[in-house]
C-alpha cells in the first residue's frame, strides 16, 4: 500500500511506496546520527543542530531529497548552502551507515513545514480571538 503525501512542496502529491517509506524512515535515522556527531569540514555546519524532519527517496533509490531545517531556523542561509557544499561528505557517512545497494545522492531543502505550522497557528489564534469578542 502507498502512502500520500501532500505539502506545500512542488510535485508533492506524489505517491511513495512502502520501500520508499523504508528507505526513506532508514536514510532519516541514519543522517540524524551523522548530524549528531558533528564531524563536518565546512565551519559553518561545526556546533549546529540541524533537524531531518523527512527523506524522500526517488523510486529507484538512487537519489534522495533531504527536508531539514538548523534549529531555531538561525542561520538558515549560510547552513542550507554549506550542507549542500558537504553533500559528498555526507553521502559517503551515510554510506558506511546504511546497507542498501546504493547510497542515494543527497538534495538538500529547506523544511518549511514548521514556518508553515506556525503560519496557520497564528490564523486560528485570531479566529478563535475573533469568535470570542
Amino acid at each position: 500500500m502507498a502512502k500520500r503525501f501532500s505539502s506545500s512542496e512542488p510535485g508533492s502529491g506524489k505517491v511513495l511506496t512502502q520501500r520508499q517509506l523504508r528507505a526513506g524512515e532508514l536514510l532519516r535515522h541514519a543522517l540524524a546520527e551523522i548530524f549528531q556527531r558533528n564531524d563536518f569540514r565546512d565551519a559553518s555546519l561545526r556546533d549546529v543542530s540541524i533537524t531531518v524532519s523527512e527523506v524522500r527517496p526517488s523510486p529507484d533509490l538512487r537519489q534522495a531529497t533531504v527536508y531539514c531545517l538548523p534549529l531555531g531556523g538561525r542561520d538558515k542561509d549560510k547552513i542550507m548552502p554549506a550542507l549542500k557544499r558537504e553533500a559528498a561528505l555526507i553521502r559517503g557517512s551515510l554510506g558506511k551507515k546504511i546497507e542498501m545497494k546504493f547510497t542515494p545522492e543527497l538534495h538538500f531543502r529547506l523544511d518549511a513545514s514548521f514556518d508553515e505550522a506556525d503560519r496557520i497557528d497564528a490564523l486560528l489564534d485570531v479566529a478563535r480571538r475573533k469568535d470570542g469578542a
